[in-house]
């Protein structure tokens, strides 16, 4: 265990990352960028609530819904606007009455420079504590403005290989046979599914999508498993029908069960519900073969950027998520694709009312805007 602390310490991770470094951009160091001369009025935020209305009712573990509250944000400087977006499902714990109560506090007219990143994000993240949707709606308007602005998507400027993206999976919430193998026949475009587990109906779900398949499969039990035997017998089982990973088998709060797990299991164990900002590193390291990261979850670009960097320098495996999202949110989250080993990005695609074009599915595979910026527009 000291040995495991002191190496968390090396890395930073018990300083809250502070060992890895984000790029920072300076203006003035660039060239070929129109940037206004004189006084700046400073950047404009700007924000709107709009609820998403999901194509199928969405069960999980934890229950059903068929929508998702999200806020629309723009950040302006010069007459370049920046797009960003925060998604709320119920579990977050935020909503628009919350978001709008954050968003409201923040004064961006003050930074000269949208380039001064890391001074302009501080500012946001210590405005209150949590609120990381909230946050993330900032940080990806950020990127995307400054983006938009030296005229470069940003897996260029982190210096990302965009044919090193991976497949995306496709989910298949719980539901009865009939409607899951509709939906196994509606993601016939795409290479893996994801497969919701843990209301009780587990060996059915798989037995109904194997009927109609035969594409990798991950599944994620959204907490549903409680006891840990049981949940490597169904790792076992699971293994044998061509599962690739499980996300979050049992309980965030079962940490030693999870360790056991995870050391037994023949496939690995990927934290989601027990791994969200960068200072939970300490909480999964040991306990969890990887991580599942999600803007919403840590507070959008920079943040997701580091994680990926920590989570590699502990040697864990890596997959970027999504909540149920437009196309703005979603194709941020692609920008960093080329680095993971998995990625889940399909919130867009289980809407019937985006309300921006972005990231592209070819064959299953992801396949990023060329486009300045996070890569979409207004549709």
């Amino acid at each position: 265990m000291s040995s495991r602390r002191k190496f968390l310490t090396d890395c930073g991770i018990l300083a809250g990352g502070a060992g890895f470094s984000y790029l920072t951009l300076s203006h003035k160091e660039l060239t070929g960028i129109d940037i206004k001369s004189g006084k700046s009025s400073g950047l404009i935020l700007r924000f709107k609530p709009y609820e998403l209305n999901l194509k199928h009712v969405f069960t999980i573990a934890e229950g059903s819904r068929s929508k998702t509250p999200v806020m629309l944000t723009e950040l302006e400087f010069d007459n370049i606007i920046g797009y960003g977006e925060a998604s709320m499902p119920p579990y977050l714990g935020e909503s628009h009455a919350t978001a709008t109560a954050f968003l409201n506090k923040v004064d961006l007219t003050h930074f000269e420079s949208p380039f001064l990143m890391e001074d302009i994000l501080a500012y946001v993240d210590q405005l209150a504590p949590g609120n990381y949707a909230a946050k993330a709606s900032v940080d990806i308007a950020l990127h995307d403005l400054v983006g938009k602005i030296i005229k470069q998507p940003w897996y260029k400027v982190w210096g990302l290989n965009p044919e090193k993206t991976p497949n995306t999976s496709f989910t298949i919430g719980i539901d009865k046979p009939d409607v899951v193998r509709s939906k196994v026949r509606e993601a016939d475009p795409y290479r893996i599914l994801k497969v919701k587990l843990g209301q009780g109906n587990d060996k059915e779900m798989i037995e109904t999508v194997r009927g109609e398949t035969n594409k990798p499969i991950c599944v994620d039990v959204n907490q549903g498993w409680k006891d840990k035997k049981m949940a490597l017998e169904m790792a076992q089982w699971l293994k044998e029908k061509g599962v690739v990973f499980i996300e979050q088998p049992m309980p965030k709060s079962l940490v030693d069960e999870t360790a056991w797990l995870t050391q037994n299991s023949p496939l690995p164990i990927i934290a989601d519900e027990a791994f969200q900002t960068i200072g939970d590193f300490k909480k999964v390291h040991g306990v969890y073969s990887g991580i599942n990261i999600k803007l919403m979850k840590c507070g959008g670009l920079r943040a997701a950027y580091i994680m990926i960097k920590m989570a590699r320098a502990l040697d864990m495996k890596v997959m970027i998520g999504c909540m149920t999202e437009t196309s703005c949110a979603v194709t941020a989250a692609a920008q960093l694709s080329p680095l993971v080993d998995w990625a889940d990005l399909d919130g867009n695609l289980l809407i019937d009312n985006d309300v921006f074009k972005g990231i592209l599915i070819k064959d299953g595979k992801i396949v990023l805007p060329d486009t300045p910026g996070i890569g979409v527009s207004k549709i």
